[in-house]
């Protein structure tokens, strides 16, 4: 990812509360007077919260990082999710390269326009739980990036056994620190 306009932030108790978890912060320790920079939250945190993926739902917000990073993070993530297809679609790898670059600025609208209707066309014809790949890179080019990272986060491990998840969490937290401690 290129971390070009983030500035770190903070994370407070009612930060957390204001996004309406599932759970409260309190029931994983969290005292009402907790602030700390995003990255310590994670540090601290990712062992105690219910998943990891609550870890990435906290994060992956335009308050703590840019459009363009969650942009990224998403296609990272689709990426990692085409490692595990023996021949991945080069359609769908031109796609990634496509929304990396749109990301990045370098692709304009009638391009993001184009790749969002093959990534349509390949989901339409593809069965479900195959179509990791078409989630990732489409939804990373909606405006709301948060979800699409989201997503794309969730859906480039879906299919592997759970404990292979618990791993391909911490790669994508870890990779995710990255971004934070810069």
């Amino acid at each position: 990812m290129d971390y070009l306009n983030f500035v770190p932030k903070q994370i407070t108790y009612f930060d957390l509360v204001d996004m309406s978890p599932c759970y409260s912060p309190d029931e994983i320790g969290i005292p009402e007077n907790y602030s700390a920079h995003i990255s310590d939250f994670i540090k601290e945190y990712r062992h105690k919260v219910r998943s990891l993926e609550d870890i990435i739902w906290v994060v992956c917000r335009s308050e703590y990082m840019t459009d363009q990073d969650m942009r990224l993070f998403a296609v990272w993530c689709a990426r990692q999710a085409l490692k595990k297809v023996k021949t991945p679609d080069p359609i769908i790898m031109e796609i990634c390269t496509i929304a990396e670059s749109y990301a990045k600025g370098a692709e304009g609208a009638d391009e993001l326009i184009r790749i969002n209707r093959i990534a349509f066309e390949i989901a339409r014809s593809t069965p479900r739980p195959d179509h990791t790949p078409y989630i990732a890179v489409y939804g990373s080019t909606k405006i709301q990036e948060r979800d699409a990272a989201w997503s794309a986060s969730w859906s480039a491990i879906a299919s592997v056994r759970r404990d292979e998840i618990k791993q391909k969490r911490n790669i994508q937290i870890d990779k995710l620190l990255t971004y934070f401690e810069q």
